[in-house]
C-alpha cells in the first residue's frame, strides 16, 4: 500500500473544486450548529481568565495595596476560577443544544448524499 499516492489524493481532495452543492451544504448545517457554542466557549473563558488574572494581581498587591485589596483579590479570583471551570459544561450544553436543532436536516442531508 502506498501511503504517499493516499496522502496525496487525500490533499487532492480537499483543493479539488466541490461540484457536489449537498456536501457543501451538510459542512454550513454542521459549522452552523457548532459556531454559536464555540463563540461563546472561547469569549467566555477568555473573560473569566482575564477575571481570574486580575484576581491574583490583586491578591498578591501588585495592583492595590492593603489587607482590603488582598480580600477583594481572593474574591475576585474565586470568580473567575469558577467561570474557567464551568465554561466546559457550558459548551457541552450548547453544542447539544445546536446539534439537536439541526439533526434532522443534518441526518437527511446526510441519508440523501449516501444513497447517491
Amino acid at each position: 500500500m502506498n501511503t504517499d499516492k493516499i496522502l496525496a489524493e487525500s490533499i487532492a481532495k480537499d483543493y479539488a473544486p466541490k461540484d457536489n452543492s449537498k456536501i457543501v451544504a451538510l459542512k454550513k448545517l454542521d459549522n452552523r450548529a457548532k459556531l454559536p457554542a464555540t463563540i461563546f466557549t472561547y469569549s467566555f473563558g477568555i473573560v473569566s481568565a482575564l477575571v481570574f488574572g486580575t484576581g491574583m494581581c490583586l491578591a498578591m498587591q501588585v495592583i492595590g495595596s492593603g489587607i482590603l485589596g488582598m480580600v477583594l483579590g481572593i474574591i475576585v479570583g474565586a470568580i473567575g476560577l469558577i467561570g474557567c471551570g464551568v465554561n466546559y459544561p457550558i459548551y457541552k450544553r450548547l453544542l447539544e443544544k445546536g446539534k439537536s436543532k439541526y439533526a434532522y436536516e443534518i441526518v437527511e442531508l446526510a441519508r440523501e448524499i449516501a444513497e447517491q
